[in-house]
């Protein structure tokens, strides 16, 4: 489903102009799957009358359908607010509603909700659309209203109310900001009603989006709706190097992935002994380099011989030698535990051959030329011409060879058949004959002045 904001055919967010604010719902940033749109209801239970409405970039909110109205996913309606009324679309309803209040609000008390009014005229949302066009206008001004007054905060984005009679602005900043002359020049400036709120760096990526390390689109701008801690442990547990310029976001803080998986690994870590505890034996005491949880490996070296080499052990075996470590004993050295661990080859075969990695080398070949053979094999020529011409000259063998199609000039007693054909002459020949065709032309010229005479 797509709109006439979208440059990509489908309504991609992606391709989205209106960063996923689009009026038809087509293209929203946070899309929900309502799968238990087909699910009958008994007919003793009344419908949810709760329904999730969808704001600008990340922003929902759950409302009372207190008229009955008949709504569904992707309907724009007007909604309650405490000054005036607002716009946005509907993105749950029905039973997929109960389950999102119950996870999202806690506390939630369906009397206290705000209404519905009605679903959104024409007339209502071309107001609503000429409000989302004047903002990125609006929060240009605003910042350089906050720079001129030296406030140290970064407003990062700003949400006109659907009625045009309020303008939200959102800001980072790291401490307290005493915006109220801010406020006052904005409200002077701008002609509407002015809110200030403060949100984290996680909920600024949330609202702007972007492009993750991992190539996708961040997690928190299309479906993460909870931003739970994340700490150094998390990377710690996973093997991680702690470098912070891999392991932050775009937000500056922890990426939120290291969470998924992070219950994994520490099941899995379970099963491996302690690595803090040394393990003594005759030739020293041995400490813990790394983990493998997949490979079910630990890797151990002497104090003191970093340089001579990681030792491979199995969980099980170090098991047995803590044991003989409590029981007061020491093994020789820890290379008689090493296990030879067979690894598994894949049951697959290379029918087609795609596998190899020189699979392309013959098709890209470059097939060499052939030299065209020589007519005359010795490379020789002989040169009929006149007397004071060369007879005969030897040609380099380097040279291409050449047709001679013109006769040379100064011949007039020449023959058809006697045309040359061999190879290019040699330079220092060149030079010979145009001296000879000279001396000829000069004779030439004696002659006819001596019968003038």
């Amino acid at each position: 489903m797509g709109c006439s904001n979208c440059s990509s055919e489908g309504g991609s967010p992606r391709g989205c102009k209106n960063n996923g604010n689009c009026s038809s719902g087509g293209c929203n940033k946070l899309e929900v799957y309502d799968w238990l749109a087909n699910m009958v209801l008994p007919s003793n239970q009344t419908p949810y009358d709760i329904v999730e409405v969808r704001f600008k970039n990340s922003r929902k909110n759950f409302y009372r359908n207190s008229k009955g109205l008949s709504l569904q996913g992707g309907d724009v309606v007007v909604v309650e607010e405490t000054s005036g009324y607002d716009v946005g679309v509907v993105s749950i309803v029905g039973e997929l509603a109960r389950i999102q209040v119950k996870k999202k609000e806690t506390n939630f008390k369906p009397v206290e909700a705000k209404k519905i009014h009605r679903i959104a005229s024409q007339e209502d949302i071309d107001k609503w659309v000429k409000a989302r066009s004047k903002e990125n206008d609006l929060m240009q001004r605003s910042r350089k209203m906050a720079i001129n007054l030296s406030l140290e905060m970064k407003i990062s984005d700003v949400e006109y109310q659907g009625d045009m009679s309020k303008a939200t602005f959102y800001y980072t900043a790291e401490g307290r900001i005493d915006f109220r002359q801010l406020i006052k020049d904005m409200a002077e400036a701008f002609k509407v009603r002015i809110e200030m709120r403060q949100i984290g760096s996680r909920q600024e990526a949330s609202r702007l989006g972007g492009i993750g390390s991992c190539g996708r689109e961040l997690c928190c701008s299309t479906w993460l709706t909870d931003f739970r801690s994340v700490s150094t442990s998390a990377a710690r547990y996973q093997q991680l190097s702690l470098n912070p310029q891999k392991l932050a976001g775009q937000c500056g803080k922890l990426k939120c992935c290291l969470n998924y998986e992070l219950d994994m690994y520490i099941d899995a870590m379970k099963a491996f002994p302690k690595p803090d505890t040394k393990l003594r034996t005759e030739k020293g005491n041995a400490y813990h380099i790394k983990t493998d949880v997949f490979k079910n490996q630990m890797w151990y070296v002497y104090e003191g011989e970093s340089n001579s080499g990681l030792i491979v052990l199995t969980p099980e075996r170090v098991k047995e030698i803590f044991e003989m470590n409590k029981e007061g004993k020491k093994p020789a050295e820890l290379n008689d535990f090493v296990a030879q661990i067979d690894i598994p080859l894949p049951d697959y075969s290379n029918v087609v051959g795609q596998d190899s990695l020189n699979r392309f080398e013959n098709s890209f070949k470059k097939k060499k030329k052939k030299k065209p053979k020589s007519k005359n094999p010795n490379n020789k020529t002989s040169v009929k011409v006149n007397k004071n011409d060369v007879e005969t000259s030897k040609v380099s063998k380097t040279a291409p060879k050449k047709v001679l199609k013109k006769p040379i000039q100064g011949q007039n007693n020449k023959k058809p058949n006697e045309d040359v054909i061999g190879e290019q002459k040699s330079k220092p020949y060149k030079k010979r004959r145009n001296n000879n065709n000279r001396n000829k032309n000069t004779n030439q010229v004696n002659d006819e002045k001596n019968t003038s005479s």
